[in-house]
């Protein structure tokens, strides 16, 4: 970039410092404090404007180094380089998905975000934008960004609890309402079977009347299943009732992804969070991916906006 900016009293760089210290994290934040000579490029400084390239990933814990988030088309297609994390959500296939972000560089920013031509530069959080003050343009850099700078708040109400081991009637009686929204493909006839979309086991209609519809869960002894993300197993078959156990020890703790067929937190998608082998029980994360992560951003400066 040829532009330059007169000097300011005082420019701060930012650079903060993450060492992971066992199960725990140490933070350090490191200022230093440069005066920019009067030819020197253009940097970002608060108040500024900025459209930034980015890459995010995890900087500590069970997905570390995986990408959940980017600007850039090329690290998106390319999950041999950069793989994804679990809850990674794809912007399409085309190029024009992918643009810099447009970022204000503070913390003040109206809800609405700032307006330069034909872009809205919003808030980010505080560790974002502060890793971009003294940056110059189309220069790469880490930032690391610890919870207390990022995502810190973790809601606890959207940890759901879950037995490893769990049960299943051999027959169910649904309205025909009710037959009709958990099986909206199958029409409901007497002797007809089907295969069960949840569970992948057939499923035969016994009596169809005009206030139930009553079918059988045929699975059989041993077989697995995956009705949430990972492998079920069929451990018990009585004339009553169907046992089914959840393959998951604890080291895939953080390292698994699940369906809910009920929104929790505003979404149905969750990490196991952690698995109880001695309460026989595991966890559901509804949060968001990031929430109470340590972050590290790749970014690079696009163009800088100074305010007018």
């Amino acid at each position: 970039m040829a532009e330059t900016r007169p000097p300011r009293t005082l420019a701060i760089v930012l650079a903060i410092i993450v060492v992971a210290a066992g199960a725990g994290g140490i933070g350090f934040l490191y200022y230093e404090n440069h005066r920019p000579g009067p030819s020197g490029p253009l940097t970002v400084q608060v108040g500024d404007n900025a459209t930034v390239n980015y890459i995010g990933i995890f900087g500590a814990g069970p997905q570390v180094g995986r990408v959940f988030d980017t600007s850039e088309y090329a690290v998106a297609m390319n999950d041999l380089a950069w793989p994804k994390s679990l809850l990674y959500t794809s912007r399409g296939a085309s190029p024009a998905n992918y643009t810099p972000l447009p970022v204000y560089v503070g913390s003040t920013a109206p809800a609405a975000g700032y307006t330069v031509g034909n872009l809205t530069f919003s808030s980010v959080v505080t560790g974002f934008w502060q890793g971009l003050v003294g940056l110059p343009g189309n220069q790469t850099h880490y930032v690391t960004v610890p919870p207390s700078l990022g995502y810190s708040f973790v809601n606890g109400s959207c940890f759901v609890t879950q037995p490893l081991t769990y049960t299943k009637p051999v027959l169910v009686t649904l309205t025909p309402a009710g037959f009709a929204s958990a099986f909206p493909s199958v029409t409901a006839t007497p002797g007809l079977e089907f295969t069960d979309p949840l569970y992948g086991w057939p499923d035969l209609i016994l009596t169809v009347n005009a206030t139930a519809v009553a079918y059988e869960n045929l699975p059989s002894l041993g077989m697995t299943t995956s009705p949430s993300g990972w492998s079920v197993a069929v451990t018990s078959i009585t004339s009553t009732t169907i046992t089914l156990v959840n393959q998951l020890s604890p080291g895939q703790a953080g390292l698994v992804k699940g369906k809910s067929t009920a929104s929790i937190c505003g979404t149905t998608s969750f990490i196991v969070s952690q698995v109880n082998l001695g309460a026989s029980t595991y966890t559901e994360d509804f949060n968001t991916e990031v929430a109470g992560q340590t972050l590290i951003f790749i970014v690079s400066v696009v163009d800088i906006f100074p305010p007018s």
